[in-house]
C-alpha cells in the first residue's frame, strides 16, 4: 500500500471539474530544474501478506476522506508500481467511479477487502493476476476511486471487471462508470480526462458510449460524481462479504 501527492500537470495544481492532476504519472525522466519526480512523491507505508496484517494496518491509518486534497492512496500486486509505463499495467487500463465528497472511505474499504479476499477472481471469473491494484485519488470537488486491469483490448476481461466492480460496491443500476486505457493516458498525460463512458443499457444512451458523451463531437464533458445523482432505488446497500482469515495469493502493497 503506498501513498503520495498527485502528480501535477505542468508542475500545477489543477482545479477544474476534468483535471484534479494525475494518479498515475510517467515514472521515468529525472528531476528538471530541482523539481520532484513522481516517485519522489510516492511512499511505500506496507506490504501486506495477510488478512491479519491488513486489519493491524488498516486500524491505524487515515481514512481517505480525511486525507489532504490531492492524495493518492494505491494498493497494488507485490512488484507492480503504480505507474503507467510498468509492464503489467501498459497493455492495461483502468476503470474509474467519481464519488461525491465523504463517500470514498467507505467504497475504498470495501474494494481493498475484495481484493486481498480474491472476490475479482472468484465471483469475476477472472484470471488470478487480472486485477493490478486500484488507486483511490482525493481531489478538491470529487474523490474517484480506480481499478487497474491488465488486459484493456479484451472487451469480455473488461465488462467482467466492470460487473464485478458494481456488485462489490452495490452500485445501483443507473450509475455511472468511466474506463480508460493507460496508452491513452499517456498520450494526454491525463487519468481522468477523455475518458469513455459507460452507461447502463436502461438509460437513454445506449451501451458503451463515445467518449464522455455517447459518441457525440466536442470535448467529453465531466460525468457527475456518484451521490450528485438521485438514487431512485429506495433500497439498503447490499452486504460484501469479508475475506476469512487466512493467506491471501500473493502480497499486496
Amino acid at each position: 500500500m503506498r501513498r503520495g501527492k498527485a502528480a501535477q500537470s505542468e508542475g500545477r495544481q489543477s482545479t477544474d471539474n476534468d483535471h484534479h492532476g494525475e494518479e498515475g504519472g510517467e515514472a521515468k525522466g529525472s528531476s528538471k530544474g530541482g523539481k520532484p519526480t513522481y516517485f519522489d512523491s510516492v511512499k511505500l507505508i506496507a506490504t501486506i501478506h495477510t488478512v491479519e496484517q491488513f486489519w493491524s494496518l488498516y486500524d491505524h491509518l487515515i481514512r481517505p476522506s480525511s486525507l489532504p486534497t490531492t492524495t493518492d492512496l494505491h494498493i497494488f500486486r507485490e512488484g507492480i508500481q503504480p505507474t503507467w509505463e510498468d509492464p503489467s499495467n501498459a497493455r492495461g487500463g483502468k476503470w474509474l467511479i467519481r464519488l461525491k465528497k465523504g463517500l470514498a472511505s467507505r467504497y475504498w474499504e470495501e474494494l481493498v477487502l475484495a481484493l486481498i479476499g480474491g472476490q475479482f477472481s472468484i465471483s469475476g471469473h477472472l484470471p488470478h493476476d487480472e486485477i493490478c491494484g486500484a488507486v483511490v485519488s482525493i481531489r478538491f470537488n470529487e474523490d474517484i476511486v480506480s481499478v487497474w486491469n491488465r488486459h484493456a483490448g479484451n472487451a469480455e476481461v473488461i465488462e467482467r471487471v466492470r460487473d464485478c466492480i458494481k456488485r462489490i460496491l452495490s452500485l445501483p443500476n443507473h450509475a455511472y462508470l468511466e474506463y480508460k486505457p493507460h496508452m491513452d493516458s499517456l498520450a494526454d498525460k491525463s487519468s481522468f480526462r477523455n475518458t469513455t463512458v459507460w452507461r447502463p443499457k436502461s438509460s437513454l444512451d445506449k451501451g458503451l458510449g463515445g467518449e464522455g458523451g455517447g459518441g457525440n463531437s466536442g470535448p467529453p464533458r465531466r460525468m457527475p460524481s456518484w451521490g450528485e445523482r438521485e438514487d431512485n432505488t429506495g433500497k439498503e446497500r447490499g452486504n460484501v462479504s469479508k475475506p476469512v482469515r487466512s493467506e491471501v495469493e500473493r502480497a499486496w502493497r
